[in-house]
């Protein structure tokens, strides 16, 4: 079988699944090669139909994680433009969606915010907060608007082990679609997933983009880094992308960034901020470091103790500020050559601030400060009608604390607890939030420390 002859099976089996099927399709397009292909494919096929027959929506979801590669980020808006503009002169049933995180799913919110440490193979908080989230609220809302959907996603075998595996799960061999393992209602369709890489460039470096992309650049883009990309994210069996040429410019999954590294020897040096900031992130997972960087409790105000002793948790409120302070620096740095590139918008820092204003005790109310400290400008900051403790009712506080010999946390979550339930009619909710603060691990530090070094002794 020629070239020529796959791309038209290709084509046709498309077109039978369309008219075959009642369902409305969704395609995942992340920027990359195989999605780029997989949705070019289903154009030309879907070219190749009567306007009659074009009877079923087709959805393009392109998710934003808002911390990906810059120059990935600009290609992909540039193909969704274009996507845009060429559909409204289609008669195809095709429309865009651009996807994001919630503001409370975002990475600079919790990363930052809620004090999450840096992502890592065992605790990847990321990946389902910002691209599963986004995509399956989309697919889920198509399937209860239409009952089911195909999703279509640009996955191959022979990738990896590890993307085999997926792909099993996805298909069954005598079947074109198969059901979605984690998606109640969508059925899945891989339309290359015989394909090889080469293959797949073959079909887009020698059939013209029907939206009027050119894949050569796209190319150009794997050549300047490693040739690999992120595909569309529906569930969490994806593995990290941070190796990879469509990955978060961020991820701390992996150990070495060589895809941003490779942009900036190819030219983009303006990057090495971003690089910087995201080898200081993953350095705060040495072991060495966490004492003088993580709190000894969790967010639920309890201790875990493991084999290997006290389990350090998120970061402090202190490394929380440091990090902003950082980041809002490398902004400066990136700005002085993107002016319009953003790392972490204005919702974001008004949302960190109110986590660290509601749930970590911030008294002070530090981030207006260091936003202005570091930037030199100011924002118009929310003020609260009900006046709220500062800085010097924390030193008094803290000394009545350490007169009572008490942890200071304690009455400060008690009296925040008070001023969020302040004016409501129905206060019964502060009762079980007064009854979780009680009940949270107020051992000390060399409590907890000591109590752990009793549990390891026990098991030896």
């Amino acid at each position: 079988m020629t070239i020529g002859q796959k791309y038209s099976d290709v084509y046709e089996e498309i077109r039978q699944v369309y008219l075959n099927y009642p369902y409305p399709w969704v395609i995942g397009y992340s920027g990359g090669k195989d999605s780029t292909a997989t949705l070019q494919l289903i154009w030309r096929a879907l070219e190749g139909l009567s306007p009659t027959e074009l009877t079923k929506p087709v959805y393009v979801i392109s998710t934003d994680t808002l911390v990906e590669t810059p120059l990935i980020v600009n290609y992909v808006r540039e193909t969704l433009d274009l996507l845009e503009r060429h559909i409204t002169h289609s008669q195809l049933p095709i429309s865009v969606h651009r996807l994001e995180p919630t503001l409370e799913d975002r990475f600079w919110v919790n990363l930052i915010g809620r004090g999450y440490p840096a992502p890592n193979s065992l605790f990847r908080w990321c990946t389902e907060r910002l691209k599963i989230h986004p995509s399956n609220h989309f697919i889920l809302d198509k399937v209860a608007e239409h009952g089911e959907v195909i999703l279509a996603l640009g996955m191959r075998r022979g990738e990896s082990a590890r993307r085999d595996r997926v792909v099993k799960e996805h298909h069954y061999d005598w079947h074109t679609l198969s059901r979605h393992g984690q998606l109640p209602g969508a059925w899945v369709y891989m339309p290359i997933e015989d394909f090889s890489t080469e293959d797949v460039w073959s079909y887009l470096l020698q059939v013209p983009s029907p939206w009027g992309s050119d894949n050569r650049r796209l190319r150009a883009l794997y050549k300047s880094a490693q040739d690999g990309e992120c595909p569309m994210v529906v569930d969490d069996t994806t593995a990290p992308c941070g190796n990879s040429r469509f990955g978060c410019w961020v991820c701390t999954v992996v150990d070495q960034d060589k895809a941003m590294e490779a942009l900036i020897d190819d030219g983009a040096e303006w990057l090495i901020p971003l690089l910087d900031f995201r080898d200081w992130l993953a350095s705060t997972q040495d072991p060495s470091v966490k004492p003088q960087q993580r709190e000894y409790k969790g967010r639920n105000g309890h201790i875990r103790i493991t084999q290997r002793g006290l389990l350090w948790r998120s970061y402090t409120l202190e490394f929380s500020k440091e990090m902003l302070k950082r980041l809002l620096l490398a902004q400066g740095q990136i700005q002085k050559h993107n002016p319009d590139f953003t790392i972490i918008d204005e919702a974001e820092l008004r949302e960190i601030r109110r986590l660290w204003l509601t749930e970590r005790q911030d008294w002070e109310d530090a981030l207006p400060g260091i936003y202005t400290e570091v930037t030199g400008h100011t924002l118009r900051w929310d003020v609260n009608d009900v006046s709220r403790p500062g800085k010097l009712e924390f030193e008094l506080l803290q000394r009545i604390a350490q007169e009572r010999d008490l942890p200071v946390n304690l009455p400060q979550k008690l009296l925040d607890a008070e001023w969020q339930y302040y004016g409501m009619r129905r206060r019964g909710l502060i009762h079980k939030s007064i009854e979780n603060i009680l009940n949270e691990d107020w051992l000390t530090l060399e409590e907890a420390q000591a109590k752990a070094r009793e549990q390891q002794a026990e098991t030896v």
